[in-house]
């Protein structure tokens, strides 16, 4: 079996002195497709802003192809292959989405790789191609989620971290975002999705983990989830 490219172990994070993560410990191998799920507070954004290092873990460690980053800044932590696509969106308002894509490769200097990279983006996104030249504060909510993804996927991620890809988004651009995870899992990107709609994360997941109050409390496959009678008692409520 493959080893793994992201192992969490224990690590143990604080905000403004209270303990918002205890002993987590988690782990995705290269191509896989992991989600993290729970309720509002549970500590699902403070588990991906620990591993890219904006949130530091005080105790624990996170490992990155077996070398340990958990000390490491975001920016060191980018360059390596690691990206973090939050649930804010961040976009530049006054940009337009090209411009706001290609702020996602400053970390690449080869201008042939940019412009394949905005050329792969535009294959996932053919509305983007569409609206490259509108400004992005013109753009509906699910427009502005695919900037976000494709902003994140122009530097050549080897792990891509979705936070909430679906939050707020109409029900046709919900299903057309998930759409996008899948075709990003076919292609091999590996992924570590944060979500709060259950069912469609686990039916494109390999595994995943469950955070209730900072600790987890169970994981498995999507199947092997679905199937637990704790997991479908607290979240879908049968």
């Amino acid at each position: 079996m493959d080893p793994y490219i992201l192992e969490v172990e224990n690590i143990k994070v604080r905000y403004s002195g209270l303990p918002i993560l205890q002993d987590i410990s988690l782990n995705v191998r290269a191509g896989e497709t992991v989600c993290v799920l729970g309720s509002n507070g549970a500590g699902k954004s403070t588990l991906l802003r620990a591993i890219i290092g904006t949130q530091p873990a005080f105790e624990g460690r996170i490992l990155y192809k077996g070398q340990e980053i958990q000390r490491l800044n975001t920016e060191k932590i980018v360059r390596m292959g690691i990206v973090y696509v939050p649930e804010e969106k961040m976009l530049f308002g006054p940009f337009t989405v090209e411009e706001n894509l290609v702020l996602g490769s400053y970390i690449l200097k080869d201008k042939k790789l940019i412009g394949h990279n905005l050329d792969f983006v535009y294959t996932m996104f053919p509305r983007l191609k569409e609206r490259q030249y509108q400004t992005a504060s013109t753009l509906s909510g699910g427009e502005q989620q695919m900037v976000a993804i494709g902003r994140g996927l122009m530097s050549n991620p080897q792990i891509l971290m979705l936070d909430e890809p679906s939050l707020g988004l109409a029900p046709l651009m919900v299903d057309e975002v998930f759409d996008t995870i899948r075709r990003l899992k076919d292609q091999g990107i590996t992924i570590l999705l944060v979500e709060q709609n259950v069912r469609e994360a686990l039916d494109l997941t390999d595994r995943g983990y469950v955070l209730q109050t900072g600790r987890i409390i169970e994981k498995g496959s999507g199947q092997e989830l679905l199937a637990s009678d704790m997991f479908r008692e607290a979240f879908l409520g049968v």
